[in-house]
């Protein structure tokens, strides 16, 4: 046997530089910082270790604070180009996406959006939501490619949401949907971000190390769930979905949110139950015209040709009413 035999392989060589590069990057992280105050966390009682949690966690809404103004301004356009028919697309891996995955899915009977309009995309399709993909998030190409199959235009947003603001899939989408002309944000949890950079709205909560090192599921997830709740919440608010803060773009599937619908409409009305139960019956079951028709003095018909002609906003429609 010669010395030949024993060389090394390229692409082992390849993959130890790649893992070299990678690790180099993810020690200039924040999130994936060693803290070693806690290195003994394991030797704690119980309660405090919640304590430490608890208190690590408290700092995330002021992280959020801190770009508040940025947050506020990917909102407006976002709702700028719903308002035209455009989709609201979250894509990310690991936890990053799922919490995409779980914001979209709340949408259809939280403001009665379309399925379409409010998408979560996540590495790994929807299998990934419970159960690891291993690689795909270190695919642009494979972003690219789920993006094109949702036919992204210019009236669409696609967020790239990653803890790290480096994961390939992430960026990948950013710059994929950037290039098809859609609005992007790019949301991470250190400053700096590849995933920011990309971004026509760069959002960088930056939260620090997290109590389990590299455990970005705890304050960035945090983080980013604070700020999804923010984009779709006040989008839906922009859109006219609420009317004050109530959910009058609810859709009654079930026996809690039928009895929910009973409940706005007299929150926003004071009407008695029987006025109640006959608006409700007379809109086919929908809130904001069962409002309308009351606050309005209208009937079903007309109720639903304003708010048609107000885009679904009840204020405007209200207005109309009156004149």
């Amino acid at each position: 046997m010669t010395s030949a035999d024993f060389a090394a392989d390229p692409a082992d060589s390849a993959a130890d530089q790649g893992s070299a590069r990678l690790r180099a990057q993810l020690d200039t992280l924040t999130t994936e910082a060693f803290r070693p105050e806690l290195a003994e966390i394991d030797r704690l009682d119980t309660l405090e270790i919640a304590r430490i949690m608890n208190a690590e966690d408290a700092g995330v809404p002021a992280a959020v604070a801190l770009q508040l103004p940025r947050i506020a301004a990917a909102i407006d356009a976002i709702a700028a180009r719903m308002s035209r028919g455009g989709r609201l697309l979250y894509t990310g891996a690991g936890t990053a996406g799922r919490l995409g995955v779980l914001d979209a899915s709340e949408c259809p009977p939280t403001f009665n959006t379309r399925p379409e309009q409010v998408v979560g995309v996540i590495a790994g399709g929807p299998d990934a939501v419970v159960t690891s993909i291993e690689g795909a998030e270190d695919s642009a190409e494979l972003a690219a490619r789920d993006l094109d199959l949702l036919g992204i235009g210019p009236d669409d947003t696609v967020v790239g949401v990653s803890a790290s603001g480096r994961t390939p899939y992430a960026v990948g989408a950013v710059e994929h949907g950037r290039r098809l002309g859609a609005l992007t944000v790019g949301l991470s949890c250190n400053a700096d971000s590849a995933l920011a950079a990309a971004a026509d709205h760069g959002i960088e909560i930056v939260v620090g190390p997290e109590l389990l090192t590299g455990s970005t599921r705890l304050k960035a997830g945090t983080a980013q769930k604070l700020v999804l709740n923010m984009i779709s919440t006040i989008t839906m608010i922009r859109l006219g979905k609420t009317f004050g803060n109530l959910m009058v773009d609810v859709r009654a599937s079930n026996h809690k949110l039928r009895a929910r619908s009973r409940r706005i409409v007299f929150l926003a009305t004071g009407a008695s139950d029987q006025r109640i139960e006959s608006a409700l019956a007379a809109t086919d079951g929908e809130v904001k015209n069962a409002i309308l028709t009351i606050l309005g003095e209208v009937d079903a018909p007309t109720a639903e040709k304003l708010l048609a002609e107000a885009h679904g906003h009840l204020r405007a429609a209200l207005d109309a009413a009156k004149r």
